[in-house]
């Protein structure tokens, strides 16, 4: 049960996470370059939950495999 509570968090900070990184894209055409675009978001903590989200849901996978006995 752990473990699906686990990936369920790692799946729910990666969803928060690209989707704010994708509506950061909307400054491109605003007139940002690509370089100004991830100095933005380097800052922003919001976007940091896409990698955590991705770290929690493999140490889910990884860590408690399931077994098919």
């Amino acid at each position: 049960m752990g473990k699906i509570i686990i990936f369920l968090i790692g799946f729910g900070l990666a969803v928060s996470g690209g989707v704010t990184m994708i509506a950061y894209m909307n400054f491109l055409p605003a007139g940002i370059t690509w370089l100004e675009y991830f100095l933005f978001i380097k800052g922003r903590i919001e976007c940091y939950f896409l990698p955590a989200g991705f770290i929690l849901m493999a140490f889910a996978i990884y860590r408690f495999p399931i077994s098919l006995k």
